[in-house]
């Protein structure tokens, strides 16, 4: 019998298994997977913030057109106040552009409690005893006290001007958007629903108002959460979405719609 020189057999439970090229690139890609899941479980996402992609800048450029075709939204605003906040819970019809709802003090007495109303120039305000925890359908038709809304020096004044002016009836210009410094920072949740988190103009589009704004936008444009910072608080104003039924704000005595 011919016996191959130079061949020799490995010893017994010495034979080596090689291991194809391609499973340790998959073990890479589900380590990588499942890291980047974990991540996103917590809600921290991706690092930014970044420029925004052309998707991005889209969907950042219809959001308060989105509000403007809905015809309006359910709000809840966060008010920062150094003597205590404010919480205003309503509605806002941003087609008339007429904002109504209950305000209760946080941190603070009852005497700012009761029900509110607002135009772009007008605060319409009935204080009450026993302030309901939302307004009711029928407002009463006397007591209302109207002031014009002041353009500075009033965090109230300006979170309802915010609040009043993120509903446009046309979209915005998605290619300046990116010129102007928006940017996305994150991904987060709210309520539920999946977001991105970018940051903006205000609803003026003024010059260096860009990341002074910070929407909480899901994937069809839809807004569910702003904060913007004013000027007479270091804490920022908070305006939520759909934390309650939409009811379209009734007709109040001394406002006028749409001034």
């Amino acid at each position: 019998m011919r016996v191959r020189r130079g061949l020799r057999r490995r010893a017994t439970g010495t034979r080596r298994w090689l291991r194809p090229r391609w499973v340790g690139a998959a073990v890479g890609v589900a380590v990588v997977a499942a890291v980047a899941f974990l991540f996103a479980g917590n809600g921290s996402g991706p690092a930014g913030p970044r420029t925004l992609t052309p998707e991005e800048a889209n969907r950042l450029a219809i959001a308060r057109f989105r509000n403007y075709q809905a015809g309006g939204r359910a709000v809840t605003i966060t008010v920062p106040g150094t003597g205590g906040g404010l919480v205003v819970t309503g509605s806002i019809d941003y087609r008339a552009k007429l904002g109504y709802g209950v305000v209760h003090g946080t941190g603070r007495d009852t005497s700012s409690d009761g029900l509110i109303a607002w135009t772009a120039t007008t605060v319409l305000v009935h204080p009450m005893a026993d302030t309901p925890p939302q307004a009711p359908a029928l407002p009463p038709g006397t007591d209302w006290y109207s002031r014009p809304r002041q353009a500075s020096g009033s965090a109230l004044d300006t979170a309802l001007a915010i609040a009043l002016g993120l509903g446009s009836d046309r979209p915005d210009n998605a290619q300046l958007l990116p010129q102007n410094g928006a940017a996305w920072t994150g991904l987060d949740q709210v309520r539920g629903h999946p977001v991105d988190v970018m940051t903006g103009p205000d609803a003026t589009g003024k010059p260096g108002s860009a990341g002074t704004v910070r929407y909480w936008i899901g994937p069809d444009g839809t807004l569910y959460r702003v904060q913007a910072a004013v000027a007479s608080e270091p804490q920022p104003v908070v305006i939520d979405f759909d934390t309650q039924n939409y009811v379209p704000p009734p007709p109040i005595p001394g406002a006028t719609p749409g001034r």
